[in-house]
């Protein structure tokens, strides 16, 4: 078995399942993952360290199925720089035999990365990555987008924000591949229900300041400031907009917003906003039974992506042990003929551009005397089908989905 030597890497984990017989289709009795994402920066504590740990449950779930074959867990922080995650990934591939890479948060790393898989022809699973060009115009037969997109978090929040009467939106986004998708795709949203874009401001990922970015957003008399970015840039943009007293006269809108968001910012500032999910951990009695396992070992809540990241995994292995065999082809196609039913999702399937076609969930922040014990920062509004809220065939650009 191979060891874990590469400097750039975060952290590594190796996970040793039980003997076995029958697993000659294995290339090397090792199955390699890469989970590849923030772990020190803006979007750290929305996925990060968490998401290792949430790996880690999978593989480990999955070890009395998979007899024999061991499985290597890599993991490296891309530090938000495309290069870094594709000359990492392909690393990898290259020396260390991944099986599986799983990209975090970041939609321009996970473009770069599934490039690489898919000249690899290697498995590309997009936990964290929301830009839609990864299942759309830049789709791949070896990439699945797994939790999210921006056009699904747009149609689940935009639509109810517009029908409260929030008709004219000033957008701030993070200048980079996501926050410039998902602002086009709630742009959209606002458009065809009747509303109007007035305007918008991009800010660099981790601005120090966002005065001159609020300014512009008061200045231009909106309804609705929206805010397509995410993690320590929305708890900064939200601060700052109810210090500079924007909410006076504007609704804020997040389109993506997580618990962690709300831990950090508190109650009394974000009730009553509404946001979109992929999953909430107080769901129902598996999603709260799973947190608690989660909470065990990272002495934290899971958001989301944190979720996925477990579902992802083992669905993956699930695939392995069912096809016998590492090869990537057989096992894509085992995963793509068979659905997801695990506390993450039911009944969902991989549609052939590659992403899950799952439900989403409109939330409305608590107001704090609604909230009865820890992280219950959640109403759950509407559940909404992947038909309603994903982009569809009659709108896909990929090559794949004709």
């Amino acid at each position: 078995m191979k060891k874990c030597f590469s400097k750039a890497m975060a952290g590594c984990a190796l996970a040793t399942v039980v003997a076995s017989a029958a697993h000659a289709q294995m290339s090397d009795q090792v199955i390699r993952i890469g989970f590849i994402t923030d772990m020190s920066s803006a979007y750290a504590d929305v996925d990060g360290k968490g998401g290792v740990e949430a790996i880690k449950l999978a593989i480990a779930d999955a070890a009395a199925s998979l007899k024999g074959v061991k499985v290597e867990l890599l993991t490296a922080d891309h530090q938000h720089k495309a290069d870094i995650a594709s000359s990492k990934a392909r690393e990898w591939f290259d020396r260390e035999g991944l099986d599986l890479l799983i990209g975090g948060t970041n939609s321009a790393t996970s473009l770069a990365m599934a490039q690489v898989a898919a000249e690899k022809k290697k498995p590309f699973i997009a936990v964290g990555g929301g830009t839609t060009r990864l299942t759309n115009e830049e789709c791949s037969p070896y990439t699945i987008q797994y939790a999210y997109d921006t056009a699904a978090t747009a149609r689940t929040t935009a639509g109810a924000v517009v029908a409260l009467g929030g008709k004219t939106w000033y957008f701030m986004a993070a200048d980079y591949a996501y926050g410039a998708s998902l602002q086009k795709e709630a742009s959209d949203v606002v458009v065809a229900r009747g509303g109007t874009v007035v305007g918008s401001v991009k800010h660099p990922l981790s601005a120090p300041d966002f005065s001159s970015f609020l300014l512009q957003a008061q200045a231009s008399k909106a309804q609705v400031l929206a805010f397509a970015n995410a993690g320590s840039d929305l708890i900064a943009s939200i601060k700052g907009a109810r210090e500079f007293g924007l909410t006076k006269n504007m609704m804020l809108a997040a389109p993506l917003m997580f618990e962690t968001d709300i831990n950090a910012l508190g109650l009394p500032v974000t009730q009553g906003m509404y946001t979109s999910s992929a999953w909430y951990w107080d769901s129902n009695e598996e999603t709260r039974a799973w947190s608690k396992r989660f909470s065990a070992v990272a002495k934290r809540q899971p958001t989301f992506l944190h979720a996925a990241d477990y579902s992802a995994t083992r669905f993956y292995l699930e695939a392995v042990v069912a096809t016998g065999t590492d090869n990537a082809d057989k096992v894509l196609g085992k995963m793509k003929s068979t659905p997801v039913n695990d506390m993450f999702t039911k009944g969902a399937r991989i549609r052939p551009d590659g992403r899950l076609n799952k439900e989403m969930f409109l939330l409305q922040v608590k107001k704090p005397e609604e909230s009865k014990y820890a992280w219950d920062f959640f109403k759950i509004v509407k559940t909404l089908p992947g038909e309603e809220v994903l982009i569809k065939k009659s709108e896909s650009t990929c090559q794949y989905w004709k």
